[in-house]
């Protein structure tokens, strides 16, 4: 399990173990979480905003507001922004501060508006880690449901010997992937996604296609394997690569061959996103040589396709789901309601091309899910992962709906 797409707030308070900080923002990155480091006005006095800066990618947050620009960090949007909130290392003081409603810096700010789970690591001299004070602060913090992760034993700053340093960056980062390897919702469960465009051929050499990067399939695919579940992931030619083991990529071509794999592997699953872009019309003939320029102009006679969506609402069974995409100039929600109902669809996800951002050959999208219910929800424009995530989330709630 890693922690791959994940956003995680990293807290650095007061601490000379706060250089340690470091190291584990670093783990963060590599295991591909993205980090926003927040810090306390003391965290500065042991480790540079600059170093935390460069190793996280983002400018390091240090107050609730820029004294020049008068420019507002939003706290709340930070705490819902969020997978995971990680105070490290965490200072008496400031778990004294969380523990008794004292938000008198950013950090303790977003702690109390935080909707994520929260990990805090201590890190104090032995006599203030077994202060009663400390001690009840832990439980009141337990009790609100933090998430302790219990401090080293050993040779301390202040050249005492015992329990208070900082627990080694490996293992906080263990902690997360443990805790959220336990949280998988679907984990179990085994799903066909669709991704990417297909290839209608012509003659050797060209064939009828459409601009579709994949990336939208792609990216639903890593995060519902994230979440658990085993991906089939049957994808048209494109340059995206799986990350994730638990994705088994096969590789077609044309329509047709995507046609014969959903309907090999949909009978064995638990559903299917079928986000490709999957030709309508393929040649009625293809040519066995290259076709020569000539001066004439020449008829190209175009077939439909089989409607690959529609064959599995045929056949899906009451314990499968499935999800449909549509893309739409025009009538957006009239034809994805139409669509949704003809295919027998359990939601659909709609974008439009009239939607700057969206569509194809793009890191965005902008979509709404019609649901059978007929209750459409609306998201703003997001870069696709955060897309993918908001469709796998729809059907986490579909499932347990079921």
């Amino acid at each position: 399990m890693s922690l791959r797409h994940k956003k995680i707030l990293l807290g650095i308070t007061g601490s000379i173990s706060a250089y340690k900080a470091a190291y584990l923002c670093r783990l963060f990155v590599k295991d591909g979480a993205e980090v926003q480091v927040v810090m306390t006005e003391m965290a500065k006095e042991f480790i540079s905003p600059l170093t935390l800066s460069t190793l996280s990618g983002h400018p390091v947050l240090e107050q609730t507001h820029d004294s020049r620009s008068g420019a507002w960090t939003n706290h709340v949007a930070l705490g819902l922004w969020a997978d995971a909130f990680v105070v490290a290392p965490a200072s008496l003081n400031t778990m004294g501060k969380m523990a008794h409603g004292i938000a008198d810096n950013l950090l303790t700010t977003i702690y109390y508006a935080a909707k994520c789970p929260v990990f805090i690591a201590p890190a104090m001299d032995v006599d203030m880690f077994e202060h009663q004070t400390n001690k009840d602060n832990v439980a009141i913090l337990q009790k609100n449901n933090c998430h302790f992760i219990e401090p080293g034993t050993g040779e301390l700053a202040s050249g005492l010997t015992g329990k208070g340093r900082l627990a080694a960056p490996e293992d906080i980062v263990k902690a997360l992937q443990t805790y959220f390897k336990k949280k998988l919702k679907l984990k179990g469960k085994t799903f066909i996604v669709t991704a990417g465009p297909t290839y209608e051929k012509i003659d050797p050499v060209r064939y009828v296609g459409n601009f579709s990067s994949g990336k939208m399939g792609f990216a639903i695919a890593e995060h519902l394997a994230e979440n658990g579940a085993q991906i089939m992931l049957i994808t048209g030619p494109t340059a995206q690569e799986t990350q994730h083991e638990n994705i088994k990529r096969i590789d077609i071509t044309s329509a047709e061959e995507m046609y014969n794999a959903c309907i090999n592997h949909f009978p064995d699953s638990d559903g299917a996103v079928m986000a490709a872009a999957v030709a309508d019309y393929a040649p009625a003939a293809s040519e066995e040589i290259k076709l020569k320029r000539h001066s004439d102009a020449i008829k190209l006679e175009l077939s439909p396709t089989k409607d690959i969506a529609a064959k599995l609402g045929e056949i899906k069974t009451g314990n499968q789901m499935l999800v449909g995409f549509a893309l739409e100039t025009h009538d957006e929600i009239a034809n994805a309601k139409k669509k949704l109902k003809q295919k027998n669809l359990d939601f659909i996800v709609l974008n439009s091309l009239n939607d700057k951002g969206s569509g194809f050959n793009v890191d965005t999208n902008k979509i709404s899910i019609v649901k059978k219910s007929g209750k459409i929800d609306t998201f703003k424009l997001k870069n696709k992962h955060d897309v993918a995530k908001d469709i796998v989330n729809t059907m986490i709630e579909f499932i347990k709906a079921s």
